[in-house]
């Protein structure tokens, strides 16, 4: 998940400020979801996905098994 997060944003050009600004946090912090040392809120996630116009399932690369 957490490389995803970067490569949305660096598909887009943004920078980790401007992305930690919509979602209130400090750069540090934003910076600390990409890397995984820090889990994302859900509130988190869901502006990004709005954000990004994506889902919640794109981001969290959500592996459902086939039975």
């Amino acid at each position: 998940m957490y490389q995803r997060l970067r490569d949305l944003r660096e598909d887009r050009d943004f920078t980790q400020q401007e992305l930690a600004s919509l979602l209130k946090v400090s750069q540090t912090t934003y910076s600390r979801y990409e890397s995984g040392a820090l889990d994302i809120p859900s509130t988190s996630l869901i502006k990004l996905a709005e954000f990004y116009k994506t889902s919640i399932d794109y981001k969290q690369l959500l592996e459902i098994p086939i039975e």
